[in-house]
């Protein structure tokens, strides 16, 4: 998987009990998501359709650094879908810990919203990725 973005915990990220929001998490996972989803298709136009299940398996807490993961999962003819993981990175040992993983599915869109292919270019560097049509 490749690092997408990283992000710091901040006391305006916390919810009740201290930990992590889960809504601002799944912020973070669906922007990194998009970032990569638009640099694998090579397009700025990509919009999210559909988020799979999200287990929240460890908390983060203030301070903690969380490091967002992805790599393409399947490629469709207008959509991709990539697995896109957040994990917690201890600064003093390196250890990470897996807080969420899921897919995320994105459609390559034209100027009016409506979904176009994605390139021949891009189906070509991800053979084995391709969604059989």
């Amino acid at each position: 998987m490749d690092l997408v973005s990283t992000h710091l915990v901040k006391k305006s990220d916390l919810g009740t009990y201290g930990n992590l929001f889960g809504g601002q998490l799944m912020k973070w996972l669906d922007i990194s998501g998009a970032s990569y989803a638009m640099q694998i298709c090579d397009s700025p136009r990509v919009v999210t359709i559909s988020i799979d299940r999200c287990e929240f398996k460890k908390p983060a807490k203030e301070g903690q650094i969380v490091k967002m993961y992805a790599s393409v999962y399947e490629i469709g003819r207008t959509s991709i879908t990539l697995r896109v993981e957040a994990r917690s990175h201890n600064v003093y040992s390196g250890e990470q810990k897996i807080i969420v993983s899921t897919h995320i599915k994105f459609v390559r869109i034209d100027e009016e919203g409506n979904p176009i292919a994605i390139s021949n270019e891009v189906r070509l560097r991800n053979p084995s990725l391709l969604r059989k049509e």
